[in-house]
């Protein structure tokens, strides 16, 4: 099912609906949010634009590969920012203990490594998110495609 007016909107919308969500993640040590609220925000744009457009349009960008690689890099990403700290002589995941300059409180860049940290898991969360409504709406095959009842 095509329906030009939700595919015009959610056009319009994606980006906003990215940005927002990659607002949350970055400012999640200043202000409500983080990796995990940000990574659902950017995947609830990208259903929207799976919906609009069909789940077989978005797997052309997003298919199972792509997802995966993403879902690999922010955990690979999590892991490596602690092991940072732990290279340095730190515990793992300490903060500070990663080399990252603390900065000026209530700057975007004034967390140590947490925002890095807020980063990996959104990019995690955004991926397993849209996959697994991806592959819910797929009916568990690869295709994108659905009976419609």
């Amino acid at each position: 099912m095509h329906d030009l007016i939700l595919s015009t909107i959610a056009g319009y919308l994606l980006p906003l609906i990215t940005v927002y969500g990659a607002y949350v993640i970055t400012h999640g040590h200043l202000s409500p949010g983080g990796g995990f609220a940000g990574g659902t925000i950017i995947a609830a744009g990208l259903i929207l634009a799976a919906l609009s457009w069909g789940f077989h349009h978005a797997e052309k960008v997003f298919n199972e590969n792509s997802l995966g690689n993403l879902d690999t890099l922010g955990s690979s990403g999590y892991v490596l920012i602690g092991l940072v700290a732990v290279f340095r002589g730190s515990l793992f995941l300490t903060n500070l203990g990663a080399g990252f300059p603390s900065g000026t409180p209530g700057k975007l860049f004034s967390s140590g490594a947490v925002w890095l940290l807020g980063a990996a898991v959104g990019v995690k969360v955004a991926a397993t998110v849209f996959g697994l409504v991806a592959r819910i709406w797929s009916g568990g095959g690869a295709s994108g495609e659905v009976d419609e009842p």
